[in-house]
């Protein structure tokens, strides 16, 4: 008899109390060490002047998925992984009312340091997906701050 294939993971030690991730609405659809997919829904109060998303809504999903790659999904008592920099091309404009969806991977792992890219696509019209931004970051794993 085989066994069943292992589903991917959608909890993450990390979202326990992070309220931001909570109040954008992210769902987790997939995490494992090094590799995180993550959607939103693209509301209004996410939108700037412009009506379309603003900078930051994506940025912030992107480094979501970054983070949440970058830490293992049971979490550690010793070290987090924060960000040490990052960078985002903004390639198309995100429309209201679209599910836009973060894939985020491990480039490379050197010791306490390493690199990400991260995917933001959002759903067409026609059920397809097109890219909206690059993001690429750069991590550092350190010791686990004391309690506050």
């Amino acid at each position: 008899m085989s066994e069943a294939p292992a589903q991917p993971a959608t909890q993450h030690a990390i979202l326990a109390n992070d309220y931001a991730t909570q109040w954008m609405g992210i769902e987790v659809q997939e995490v494992a060490d090094g590799h995180a997919v993550i959607t939103m829904t693209l509301r209004r109060e996410m939108l700037n002047g412009f009506g379309i998303a603003h900078g930051g809504m994506i940025f912030a999903l992107a480094d979501t998925a970054f983070a949440l790659s970058c830490n293992h999904p049971e979490g550690s008592d010793d070290t987090i992984t924060v960000a040490s920099g990052a960078d985002i091309n903004f390639l198309r404009p995100g429309i209201p009312g679209r599910l836009l969806t973060a894939t985020a991977r491990r480039v490379s792992q050197m010791g306490r340091s390493g690199v990400y890219d991260i995917t933001v696509t959002q759903s067409t019209e026609d059920g397809s997906s097109e890219t909206v931004a690059e993001f690429r970051g750069r991590s550092r794993t350190v010791p686990r701050p004391a309690a506050r």
